[in-house]
């Protein structure tokens, strides 16, 4: 049975970059996983960080390195995205969003520095693999970004194979209640799983008071009515439940 979250997420030495080889040995010897954050760095709102997605999924996966073994790469901090010109300038991602309902139209929003083309992700991706299989890593849990996340899953069979590495990402039940891992942009759901791992960084003063103005760059459910650390916190212990199993079973079987 995997254990609480809450104050419990930097018992083990898990980062990649701060291993000796004797640590990184010991580690994957106990569990040949590896973690690799998908972050961004993009707009989610005027109350989250602009590196969101990659603080989110590498405090996730910390969790499951803790509780499951292995290691935990550094963040990318670049992904793909819808791309698209519009009047003359080149739009990313959130910048394409539009809600009608919200009065919301195509524009560059602050900060967003993160895009590239697809098959520079891909060589990435692949380049990522080919060193993790050469250190004698057999698992590779993958998560983050939306559009990082769904491109390496449509790949994951391909690299699965071509690699013999098994692959997995985070996306799971419940995720239709809020409780996923990234399920929404900069509303309920990650607005909630900052408040619940860096609270420091959220800043919802900066959101609109007026319910009737929607917050720009926001996708999902109203942050400033749903979001609270609480949903955050269940959140995460639900998807570590879930993960854990399926991990342990994936490490059962090699």
């Amino acid at each position: 049975m995997c254990g609480m979250v809450q104050g419990q997420i930097n018992s083990n030495k898990v980062l990649y970059e701060e291993l000796t080889p004797k640590e990184f040995r010991e580690r994957i010897a106990e569990a040949p996983i590896a973690y690799l954050p998908l972050g961004t760095i993009e707009w989610h709102g005027e109350h989250l960080p602009l590196g969101a997605d990659g603080l989110q999924s590498k405090y996730f996966l910390k969790v499951l390195a803790n509780e499951v073994g292995g290691i935990v790469l550094p963040m990318y901090f670049l992904g793909p995205d819808i791309s698209k010109t519009v009047d003359g300038k080149q739009l990313y991602g959130m910048d394409t969003y539009r809600a009608a309902e919200h009065g919301r139209t195509e524009q560059q929003l602050d900060g967003s520095a993160y895009w590239i083309s697809d098959s520079l992700f891909f060589a990435l991706v692949e380049a990522t693999l080919v060193q993790l299989k050469r250190a004698g890593i057999k698992i590779v849990v993958y998560h983050g970004h939306g559009p990082s996340t769904g491109k390496v899953s449509n790949k994951s069979v391909e690299w699965q194979k071509k690699y013999d590495i098994k692959m997995f990402n985070c996306w799971g039940d419940k995720l239709g209640e809020g409780y996923g891992i990234m399920t929404d942009h900069a509303a309920m759901n990650e607005t909630s799983l900052l408040m619940a791992m860096h609270p420091e960084l959220v800043q919802m003063e900066n959101l609109p008071s007026d319910k009737a103005q929607w917050p720009i760059g926001v996708s999902g459910k109203d942050p400033r009515e749903f979001a609270s650390p609480e949903v955050g916190f269940k959140a995460i212990e639900n998807q570590k439940e879930r993960m854990c199993k399926i991990l342990k079973e994936a490490l059962s079987e090699l």
